[in-house]
């Protein structure tokens, strides 16, 4: 599946080589609409970036007024950790639903790490080593951001583009990993409902093998293979929107390609960035920071 533009953006020299959070940076055009990025600078720089994308139900609120993906307070829970082990976070918006539908947002979030890579030195960061977190559908993103081949494309007339979008390190929470086989086992309308609304289609018994086709590619779990990056799966095994199966299937998968696969589980947690409900939790985003260390930090 090729996915990538072909705008180009201009080179933006006013980015700083260092400070604490530079707000709004243009990654990306799509028809005029401007693809926005936060990066949050920490003060003691390791010298690696990671792409966060939080989970959202891939949907934006169509107001004008609507608070941005990456302003989420997913954010904040997740990128102090980060920042504090040195961590350089990129924390992106996507294209989302109901205004736009599969495979914008897998686009936009491969645009993304292009733009990281191609500014790689501006960022100061390593530019072979950038890795990914991301929660519910922007664990569905960034799984699919380790998964895909994300070759550039030499010939477009915009360098960014000729850069990889596939990422070498990858921490997935909840994240949707097969859209076909990993519906929750109750009637819940949430899955069905963001589902849906992502792939612009809906998928049951009567629907044409076309949209069967679409619902294969969306998912990670379909492009799985021994090149992949080590995942670090993280999933309350109560989640009642996305079934704790996704990243059982997803597991299975990473062993059998024999990719390096740890599947945190969290007892009693249900969907939510802090796993409502869970039963003394283990630390997980220290299990987090300790998985980026070890395999996007250390050889």
């Amino acid at each position: 599946m090729m996915l990538g533009g072909s705008t180009v953006v201009k080179s933006q020299t006013s980015l700083p080589t260092q400070s604490h959070l530079k707000e709004n940076v243009v990654y990306g055009m799509y028809s005029g609409l401007a693809l926005l990025m936060d990066i949050h600078y920490p003060d003691k720089p390791n010298g690696y970036g990671i792409i966060f994308i939080a989970g959202s139900g891939w949907r934006a609120p169509m107001g004008y007024d609507a608070a941005p993906l990456k302003n989420s307070p997913q954010v904040d829970l997740y990128c102090k950790p980060l920042l504090a082990a040195g961590f350089t976070v990129f924390a992106i918006n996507h294209r989302a639903s109901p205004r736009f539908h599969y495979p914008g947002a897998v686009e936009d979030v491969q645009r993304s790490v292009r733009y990281i890579r191609h500014f790689a030195k501006r960022f100061g960061i390593n530019s072979e080593k950038i890795g990914a977190v991301g929660g519910s559908s922007g664990g569905h993103l960034v799984s699919l951001l380790g998964v895909l081949d994300g070759k550039g494309n030499p010939n477009d007339p915009d360098p960014i583009n000729h850069e990889s979008a596939k990422v070498q390190c990858v921490v997935a929470r909840a994240a949707p990993t097969d859209l076909i086989n990993g519906k929750p086992n109750g009637k819940d309308s949430t899955w069905y409902m963001a589902v849906s609304g992502f792939m612009g289609m809906r998928l049951n018994d009567s629907s044409a093998p076309i949209v069967h086709k679409a619902y294969r590619e969306a998912s990670p779990v379909s492009y799985v293979s021994a090149d992949d990056p080590p995942f670090l799966l993280i999933h309350g095994d109560a989640d009642k929107v996305v079934n704790f199966r996704n990243s059982e299937i997803m597991e299975q998968a990473l062993k059998q390609a024999r990719v390096n696969v740890k599947l945190l589980r969290i007892n009693g947690g249900d969907h939510g960035a802090d796993f409502p409900g869970a039963k003394n939790p283990p630390d997980y985003l220290g299990e987090m920071v300790l998985w980026l260390n070890q395999y996007l930090r250390n050889k």
